[in-house]
């Protein structure tokens, strides 16, 4: 199992060289098709006290737009470089719908972790994730480069960790060292330590050596102990299952996965 497309999103209004880099190195390691994707909509009009203060766009809006989106594209085609093949892709849309309508092309994601404070021109990480249906990498904005050398699994006995695992092996292939943590209640240590030796033997089945590893949760979130566990193992990838489900038009978060998004140093790859 490999990769054969991996699907970058870009913010049309500053395209991260940085990001634009992870994603090209994952696609090298595994020789898949690069695919650039941006997206920036149309703001509808409101009225104050019954008058329309901003009208729809008119076609030298638009006109803008897809200029922008064009310039975009460019400076993503150089700052992945010509040692790949390369795609674009733009839409006058929603960016977070346009990535989940886009992902039926990709077997991996890859998104600059936040939240989206302007719906029309930047994306939702967190909703992208639980909408597109392909795990997502989550890449922090300080990230260079993703080696993924020690890749840390934070197991908990859920569809959505199962889903992260399988969906995790052309990295787990690829890597030196795996561990499988789970973090757990004192009392349900024994059920975690049979959990993740289970992950290590059906990894093993697969030709890759992983440790096992429990530990009870200390003081603070789960999500903090096992960044904390990566980062002084020298861990850039973590691999986690993400949970949440939409409430009154919002997307309501686990905490791990709340926690992940928002606080983690670290690229994360999450299925859902």
């Amino acid at each position: 199992m490999s990769y054969a497309t991996v699907l970058v999103y870009v913010n049309a209004d500053h395209v991260s060289k940085q990001l634009t880099g992870v994603a090209a190195g994952v696609a090298d390691k595994c020789s898949a098709v690069l695919v650039g994707l941006s997206a920036l909509a149309v703001m509808p009009p409101f009225a104050a006290e019954g008058v329309v203060i901003v009208d729809n766009a008119s076609e030298f809006d638009i006109a803008k737009m897809n200029a922008r989106l064009a310039e975009a594209g460019k400076k993503f085609r150089v700052a992945a470089g010509a040692a790949r093949e390369i795609e674009w892709r733009s839409a006058i849309e929603f960016p977070t719908q346009t990535l989940i309508n886009e992902a039926r092309c990709a077997d991996l994601i890859v998104v600059q972790k936040g939240k989206s404070n302007d719906i029309y021109r930047t994306l939702d990480a967190g909703a992208a994730l639980l909408g597109a249906g392909r795990p997502v990498l989550v890449v922090p904005a300080a990230a260079k480069s993703l080696a993924a050398e020690h890749v840390v699994i934070g197991w908990k006995n859920t569809r959505e960790a199962r889903r992260a695992v399988q969906d995790a092996l052309p990295f787990l292939h690829e890597a030196k060292r795996v561990t499988v943590m789970e973090v757990c209640e004192n009392d349900g240590m024994d059920v975690a330590r049979r959990g993740v030796n289970d992950v290590a033997r059906y990894l093993a089945r697969h030709r890759i050596r992983a440790e096992a590893r429990a530990e009870v949760q200390s003081k603070g979130s789960g999500a903090d102990q096992i960044i904390a566990f990566a980062e002084d193992e020298g861990s850039d990838l973590l691999v986690t299952g993400a949970y949440g489900h939409s409430r009154f038009n919002e997307w309501v978060f686990g905490g791990m996965t709340r926690d992940l998004l928002t606080s983690s140093p670290i690229c994360c790859l999450m299925s859902h």
